[in-house]
């Protein structure tokens, strides 16, 4: 059973999803919470598998909550995905590098909603692929220049060919299929590359592939 901690600042939105989810045989909705302090609270609690966290939020933002949940190592596996109002929302890029597991918009359809909690619990980190591509690449631009140094000198060649691929979005499948290799060999790169970058999940490998240099943007296709 699949554990999911509502956070919501706005009481008809935590009813509608917790409706959706509960209405599942593999979810369940495990808590509520109406602001971020509240949500790192019911976190520590209840220890839910996920977390929709809204990024705007009373006495402490989605952002912050993330932050400090990603950096407890005691909630290491809670998974923490980001709801927002708007697509190309200013603080998503800040929320992924700070540890969240993706993002959705409010509005999506209820089946993408299921996919993306039952594929962030998988593994699958990097949610509603077309709009985080883009809006990767949009706040990439912005960022830092790339490190001074070689941050992934501990990778081997093939190991920074799969991370480029996770960079610009494609799946283990996908990845499978470009390198002629199977899913499960593209699966086991991914997952060594992630320990050898300290990367909490997809999500952060494809930050840490856009700050290490090895993707630029304007790669996506």
């Amino acid at each position: 059973m699949i554990r999911v901690l509502l956070a919501d600042d706005q009481s008809l939105v935590r009813a509608g999803f917790r409706a959706l989810l509960d209405a599942q045989p593999d979810i369940e909705v495990a808590g509520e919470a109406s602001d971020g302090e509240e949500a790192l609270r019911k976190v520590r609690e209840l220890r839910p598998d996920v977390v929709l966290m809204d990024i705007r939020m009373p006495t402490l933002d989605g952002l912050a909550a993330t932050r400090r949940i990603t950096e407890d190592v005691a909630l290491h596996e809670v998974k923490v995905v980001m709801l927002t109002t708007f697509e190309l929302d200013e603080y998503v890029f800040e929320a992924i590098r700070s540890g969240a597991s993706g993002f959705l918009v409010k509005d999506t359809e209820p089946e993408e909603l299921l996919r993306a909690v039952r594929s962030v619990v998988g593994g699958d980190a990097l949610l509603s692929p077309g709009v985080t591509r883009r809006l990767i690449a949009e706040f990439a631009a912005r960022s830092k220049e790339p490190a001074t140094g070689d941050a992934l000198a501990e990778l081997t060649e093939r190991e920074r060919e799969v991370m480029a691929l996770v960079g610009i979005g494609l799946s283990n499948e996908e990845i499978a299929r470009r390198l002629v290799v199977s899913p499960l060999t593209a699966k086991t790169h991914v997952s060594r590359t992630m320990v050898k970058l300290g990367a909490r999940d997809r999500a952060q490998l494809v930050v840490l592939a856009y700050e290490s240099g090895l993707v630029r943007p304007g790669w996506l296709g």
